[in-house]
C-alpha cells in the first residue's frame, strides 16, 4: 500500500520536477531557479493528482485541498529533498543541456532514489 501511495505522488512530483527542470535548462535559468520551479511544479501537480481523484469521489473543493494538503505535504516534501539534492550533487547535471544524457540520467535517478526512500515515510 506504502509503494503505491508513494508511486502516485512520484507520479505528480516527477510531472512538475521534469517540467521545471527542463523550463529552467531551457530558459537558461540559474540552477537555484531551475531547482524552485521544479520544486513548486512538483506540489502543484502532486496536490492536483490527489485533488482529481478526490473531487471525483464528489468531496466539496475546499474539502478536497485539504485532503490534498494532508495526505501529501510530507511525501512530497521528502521526495524533492531526496530528487533536487541529487541533481544539485551529481557534477554536471544541473548544467547539463536537454540534448544531455547526464542530465535524463541524473533526472531518472533522482526520481528513483526519492521513490525508494520515500516509500517508509508513506508506510
Amino acid at each position: 500500500m506504502a509503494a503505491l501511495a508513494t508511486l502516485h505522488c512520484l507520479t505528480g512530483c516527477a510531472i512538475g520536477e521534469i517540467l521545471g527542470m527542463v523550463i529552467g535548462t531551457a530558459a537558461g535559468l540559474h540552477n537555484g531557479a531551475t531547482v524552485a520551479l521544479s520544486i513548486a511544479l512538483a506540489f502543484v501537480f502532486g496536490y492536483a493528482l490527489t485533488m482529481r481523484g478526490v473531487l471525483r469521489a464528489g468531496v466539496p473543493l475546499r474539502q478536497a485541498l485539504k485532503v490534498a494538503l494532508a495526505a501529501d505535504t510530507l511525501s512530497i516534501a521528502v521526495m524533492e529533498i531526496i530528487d533536487n539534492t541529487v541533481m544539485v550533487t551529481i557534477p554536471g547535471a544541473m548544467d547539463a543541456g536537454l540534448a544531455d544524457l547526464l542530465f535524463w540520467g541524473a533526472l531518472a535517478g533522482s526520481l528513483a532514489l526519492a521513490f525508494v526512500i520515500t516509500t517508509p515515510v508513506n508506510r
